[in-house]
């Protein structure tokens, strides 16, 4: 299983952008096959050092992730995302 996980930085992480943009990723389960979990949370702690909103998805392996990168509907939240965030940080990892 290979597990994806993205932090992302608001330009304007007002409730209604961080709802807005956790919606639309959360709207992915169920429509693009290769994606088996996903999980979106919101910072609670609202310090410096902290991004706004954290996503964890899973897939069986990394032909999948690459099979959501270029899904339609992912491509959609990605330009979403483009929009409300300043900056994101990746990290990729095998369980």
């Amino acid at each position: 299983m290979l597990k994806h996980v993205v932090l992302f930085q608001f330009e304007d992480p007002s409730p209604a952008n961080l709802e807005r943009a956790a919606a639309a990723l959360r709207g992915l389960l169920g429509v693009v096959p290769s994606l088996r979990f996903i999980e979106v949370g919101q910072d609670t702690t609202r310090s410096a050092r902290c991004y706004d909103l954290c996503l964890t998805t899973a897939f069986d392996d990394r032909a999948g992730m690459e099979a959501y990168a270029v899904h339609p509907a992912h491509q959609e939240v990605v330009a979403l995302l483009g929009q409300l965030t300043r900056g994101a940080v990746v990290v990729d990892y095998e369980v």
